[in-house]
């Protein structure tokens, strides 16, 4: 675990489940006046390993990728290929690899809508990780877009540094955003694993479905993100840390 503390205390801390080059780019996304109220630490749950796997996309006509992470893991495109991408992340680093990125919605389920409308031609080849959701070949198949999916990248999850209750005091509230179900599920069962006493804990998910996950942990607020983007989590954040400034600067001297 990397902990990033300032010499004066602060009233929250920001626990960083993701990778640490996605917990970056998270942090860099929250304004410096909410960075400088938190205290930021870094506790990885997740590691992307990519898969030594051949991909072959010599009668496909089109790809489709529901995380940057896939992105990473296929590498450029062979030649003007079409890539319908999940996410604005995602669409961006597809681009950046060279594909002919196409931003599809947000959501799975907005991209099999919007493909299913579309009709691109194909056969469309799903490159994503060893966990994924959705069903998006079998949903497309029964539209008639010939699709199949190829696990390219594993999601290995990591344990929880038992040193993470040095950095998370009884008096800081703990902000956590958490960005997927299993890393939610994940992160619910070494909590309670390890008996950690979640009454200051606020808990931010990115959907209904990861907030499922956290539903029986006894935290201080479970909040769910107004839309399915770390934009819209990073706002979740900033509100949780300005609203508790307002606290700290409202209670009366002792």
């Amino acid at each position: 675990m990397s902990t990033d503390r300032s010499v004066t205390a602060k009233p929250a801390v920001l626990l960083m489940t993701r990778p640490r080059e996605a917990s970056d780019r998270f942090v860099a996304l929250l304004p410096d006046a909410v960075q400088s109220k938190l205290t930021v630490l870094h506790a990885p749950l997740l590691q992307i390993n990519p898969k030594p796997v051949a991909i072959d996309l010599t009668d496909c006509q089109g790809v489709i990728f529901t995380s940057a992470n896939g992105v990473t893991a296929a590498g450029p495109p062979p030649g003007k290929l079409p890539a319908y991408c999940v996410g604005r992340r995602t669409t961006a680093v597809a681009q950046a690899a060279g594909w002919l990125a196409q931003f599809c919605g947000a959501t799975a389920e907005a991209l099999v809508a919007q493909l299913s409308q579309k009709q691109p031609k194909s056969p469309l080849l799903h490159l994503h990780g060893e966990y994924t959701r959705g069903e998006i070949a079998t949903r497309l198949c029964t539209v008639g877009l010939k699709c199949s999916g190829k696990t390219i990248y594993e999601q290995q999850l990591l344990p929880l540094d038992p040193s993470i209750r040095d950095g998370v005091g009884a008096q800081n509230i703990v902000i956590v955003p958490l960005f997927s179900p299993r890393l939610a599920r994940h992160f619910a069962s070494l909590v309670a694993s390890m008996e950690l006493d979640m009454e200051n804990f606020i808990l931010i998910a990115l959907s209904d479905a990861v907030a499922d996950e956290l539903k029986d942990l006894n935290c201080k607020d479970l909040q769910v993100s107004k839309a399915p983007d770390a934009d819209a989590m990073a706002k979740m954040v900033r509100d949780a840390a300005d609203g508790l400034a307002h606290l700290e600067g409202g209670r009366p001297a002792q």
